[in-house]
């Protein structure tokens, strides 16, 4: 390696150590963006409804990556540029893509821990058994499936104050998981509402999540299909909103 691509190297460690410790040290973000979806997991996975637990992990698996990546980029984003860090970053000859990458790297580290600790409870308390593959597929899928949602709140961090980003998200964030079944069943909203879901893009990831473990077989191909044109409108609107502040 030379010593142009170790300073390279350095670089990105250094951008993602940042991020991840930034986030990490911030306990209105990193408390919630834990507790929560695991919380709700044990409440409504293993205390209420015990029997749809392994149903429940991966849509409570994917309520709490698509929280992790919408607040993170979000709601961290806004921040930091009311504290003037992206206008340093827009300055600096930091590449745009290393600090995508480093933030990104800390959300899905983050997801990490969200999955890996639904998965640990729901096979100590709740039986889930599945074969290695079904567990490792369940975990990739969702800790991928944060891109789409780390570029969605990206465009809205760079778009939104910082006072009016975590409400805003949240309108958002909310209605999305309970429109997509994440919560409930779809089978159990009104006619109009289940035909609703198909479009959002939780639902297809929550609905691959629960092909790829084994618990409910389904339309996996138009689950993906619908996931990359998500990431790929995603990227569009994240490349909008980082052009316009570069033009601020």
């Amino acid at each position: 390696m030379n010593t142009l691509a170790r300073i390279e190297h350095s670089a990105q460690w250094q951008l993602t150590r940042s991020a991840w410790l930034s986030l990490w040290r911030m306990p209105a973000y990193s408390l919630p963006t834990l507790l929560f979806p695991i919380g709700f997991y044990v409440f409504f996975g293993l205390i209420m409804n015990p029997g749809f637990a392994q149903w429940m992990l991966s849509t409570f698996g994917t309520f709490g990556v698509m929280g992790t990546a919408l607040f993170a980029f979000g709601v961290g984003v806004a921040m930091e540029r009311s504290q003037g860090w992206w206008l340093l970053l827009r300055a600096a000859p930091t590449p745009f893509a290393a600090v995508l990458a480093g933030k990104l790297a800390t959300v899905m580290g983050f997801s990490l821990i969200i999955v890996l600790s639904m998965a640990w409870l729901a096979a100590m308390f709740a039986g889930v058994r599945l074969e290695t593959g079904q567990w490792l597929a369940l975990v990739g899928v969702l800790i991928v499936g944060a891109v789409p949602f780390s570029l969605l709140g990206l465009a809205l961090g760079l778009w939104l104050s910082p006072n009016a980003a975590p409400a805003i998200i949240n309108v958002i964030y909310l209605p999305l998981a309970i429109l997509s079944g994440l919560w409930i069943p779809i089978s159990q909203l009104p006619g109009l509402l289940q035909s609703l879901a198909v479009w959002l893009p939780p639902y297809h990831l929550a609905g691959l999540a629960l092909h790829v473990s084994g618990t409910q077989s389904g339309p996996w191909v138009e689950h993906v299909i619908a996931l990359m044109l998500f990431t790929v409108l995603s990227a569009a609107l994240a490349a909008v909103a980082w052009r316009r502040f570069k033009g601020s």
